[in-house]
């Protein structure tokens, strides 16, 4: 006899086994969480530099409401190459002031790996000359978010100042020779934003993913494009990496951050299910919100501000509203 399982008990009993795997597993693994005081750190513990390598390095800032912003730093003989920056001139210029205690070198190239302001709203301090890498559909995001901060503000007080980047990258691949390391910008695919682009090294096997990767964050899905940013995944686990560096959470030893990002996908997977379960039964976007049932997910960092956001961008591509790929 075939039993048919509601979509419902389906999605329960795949929360509650992601629970079983993570919640009842041994101590160590109880601190997967990108909540820093869970994980035993106090906000005074950053920004930090954290080693990768020995000519490579991750940044973890605290952002409010206190978690952390990732960006990478690769130190090869000819400069240093960043990857993403923070969420003001400030922060990205204590960012700065931190590579100096590992290299000398100038900071020669930033990839924009997301061009949302948390990433971006502090390049205005980065040393003139330096050479930018950005996918074509980040750009075009840049220029649009750089007239509207021209725009006079309600609020008053000095303009922000977005840094458009003179030209995109011509393809979706791009190498750069930093002198003894070999740097691949590859962009896999739409995920959390138009442009998301990665950083591959693959000498060290490390593959930065920027916010394309949100190590135990609520997917968070303001200009995502949900299904694509799956596919988009798919295929950073089949690139020659071992350790994955997130945009956000915590950057992870490289068993457990090929798990991590497995789980992102996870929850991914299960938060556009969800959503289509309760679009199938004909609610409005408002009601689906009031009703959805997210299981283990609910306790993700910034669930409650990140979930609604999710509901209302998963009805626009049930409904076709997401911009067509380029």
């Amino acid at each position: 006899m075939t039993t048919t399982v509601p979509n419902t008990v389906r999605f329960t009993v795949a929360v509650l086994a992601t629970t079983f795997a993570f919640g009842a597993a041994p101590a160590h693994a109880q601190t997967r969480t990108a909540d820093p005081i869970k994980r035993g750190l106090q906000l005074t513990d950053f920004p930090r530099i954290v080693k990768l390598t020995e000519n490579v390095y991750g940044y973890e800032e605290i952002r409010q409401p206190g978690f952390t912003t990732v960006s990478l730093i690769v130190v090869g003989k000819n400069g240093v190459l960043v990857a993403d920056g923070q969420g003001s001139p400030a922060a990205t210029q204590t960012m700065l002031d931190k590579i100096r205690t590992v290299s000398p070198l100038p900071i020669k190239w930033y990839i924009v790996g997301s061009d949302h302001g948390d990433h971006t709203a502090g390049n205005s301090v980065l040393p003139a000359g330096i050479t930018y890498v950005v996918h074509r559909n980040s750009r075009a995001q840049l220029v649009k978010d750089s007239v509207a901060a021209a725009a006079p503000s309600a609020r008053g007080g000095a303009p922000r100042v977005v840094v458009v980047p003179p030209v995109a990258m011509a393809s979706d691949e791009q190498t750069i020779d930093v002198g003894g390391t070999s740097v691949r910008v590859l962009f896999l695919g739409r995920a959390h934003t138009g442009g998301d682009l990665m950083v591959h090294l693959p000498r060290e096997k490390i593959l930065f993913m920027s916010e394309a990767y949100l190590n135990r964050v609520f997917p968070a899905m303001r200009s995502a494009y949900p299904s694509e940013w799956i596919a988009t995944i798919d295929r950073a686990l089949k690139v020659d990496a071992q350790r994955f560096i997130p945009g956000h959470g915590f950057i992870e030893e490289a068993t457990v951050s090929r798990e991590e990002l497995i789980t992102f996908r996870t929850a991914l997977v299960d938060v556009i299910a969800e959503v289509k379960r309760l679009h199938a039964l004909g609610l409005s976007a408002d009601d689906a919100i009031k009703q959805v049932n997210w299981g283990a997910y609910r306790d993700w960092f910034l669930a409650e501000q990140q979930a609604p956001i999710a509901v209302r961008k998963v009805y626009e591509e049930i409904e076709g509203k997401l911009t067509p790929p380029a």
